[in-house]
């Protein structure tokens, strides 16, 4: 209850210090959590997800397109100094990664890695193809990309549908070596995860879903899903979000032992990338938390989501709730932004990208 009314207080006081529609420079328009500071790093078409070289003095971001661009920045800047292209010719290029000197771009068919120790030798690197049979259907084809504690990639596959029986790699989350080979099911019954990261003390794997579509303005959540270890399932296609059932499916039974989330979001607040905080530059408090990008719904009659919210984590890795943490994207009912990605520089700034302003913005403490 105590939870409850803190988020309720500071929805109501970040709303009562919304400045006037149109007045001021973009960041003017969001609104932050007391004490943190919301700017533009940089401006890439349709940025999705980031990827930090902190050695390269590099971000990558990734594309719903054909391109992945390299955000140039030195540290401790507040604005970045080049954006230029160093990948095209992709399909779908959303789910990027970083590791030991390689690029890995999982895309929409396949999941490749480029090398180099250059924005030059990257750009003119030949592919390396690490997996070439990822399920080639552009609904939910979008990737996310993240290495584990464990030095393998996790790739999201989403189910090819709204709801529907899956086969093969649908509707999974998969692992595979960083030198490639035959991917590995991590985790199954998952509609369309979007964002995925590992606490930090735990290295256990955190993940978003987006809930169906069609079942009503408040029904099914949006979640955050908890993978303490391989070979669970998190009930899709007979949830569709939570513990709501789907019509679909209602008269079949779900497999036995479904796991539910840790966290329910609103429903289709599409919550996306999720980062949880290692730096130092946030106050202590905020060490271990996980920050979600909620992109923000298309299919509910009062719009809801176009925010970054804290999702507060115990000291043994459990989460414990959520409030907002950065609003404003939505103005009387319309979005001028939508948060996709989160991620984090050496200095301990945040970043966030938004697809639909086109803008990375960086945020101080």
């Amino acid at each position: 209850m105590a939870l409850m009314m803190r988020r309720s207080f500071l929805l109501v006081l970040m709303l009562l210090l919304l400045p006037t529609p149109g007045q001021g420079a973009e960041s003017d328009r969001l609104i932050v959590a007391p004490g943190f500071k919301v700017e533009v790093f940089a401006k890439v078409p349709r940025a999705r997800s980031l990827a930090v070289a902190n050695g390269l003095g590099v971000v990558f971001v990734g594309t719903r397109g054909p391109r992945v661009y390299a955000v140039e920045f030195r540290p401790r800047a507040p604005k970045a100094d080049k954006v230029s292209i160093v990948r095209r010719n992709l399909k779908v290029a959303n789910g990027i990664a970083w590791k030991d000197g390689h690029l890995y771009v999982a895309e929409q068919h396949r999941v490749i890695r480029f090398a180099g120790n250059s924005l030059k030798a990257l750009a003119r690197a030949r592919p390396e193809i690490l997996s070439r049979r990822l399920p080639d259907k552009r609904h939910h084809g979008w990737r996310y990309a993240k290495f584990g504690p464990d030095g393998r990639l996790y790739v999201t596959i989403g189910a090819p549908c709204n709801v529907c029986e899956v086969e093969g790699l649908e509707g999974t989350i998969i692992r595979l070596f960083a030198s490639g080979g035959k991917p590995e099911i991590f985790a199954r019954g998952i509609r369309n995860s979007v964002g995925l990261d590992f606490h930090p003390k735990t290295g256990q794997l955190f993940f978003t879903d987006n809930g169906a579509d069609y079942m009503g303005d408040d029904s099914p959540p949006d979640e955050l899903n908890h993978a303490p270890g391989a070979g669970l399932h998190f009930g899709y296609p007979w949830f569709g979000g939570g513990t709501d059932r789907t019509p679909a499916f209602r008269s079949s039974e779900p497999p036995p032992g479904v796991t539910f989330p840790v966290v329910s979001f609103g429903a289709h607040v599409a919550a996306l990338g999720v980062h949880f905080y290692r730096g130092r530059m946030f106050p202590a408090e905020f060490t271990n938390d996980a920050f979600v990008a909620q992109h923000g719904s298309w299919n509910r009659s009062v719009p809801d989501g176009y925010r970054v919210v804290r999702v507060r984590f115990d000291n043994v890795g459990n989460a414990i709730g959520y409030e907002p943490f950065i609003e404003g994207w939505l103005r009387d009912g319309k979005a001028w932004g939508r948060p996709v990605d989160v991620a984090e520089l050496a200095d301990g700034s945040l970043l966030v990208s938004d697809d639909a302003s086109g803008t990375i913005w960086r945020i101080t403490h």
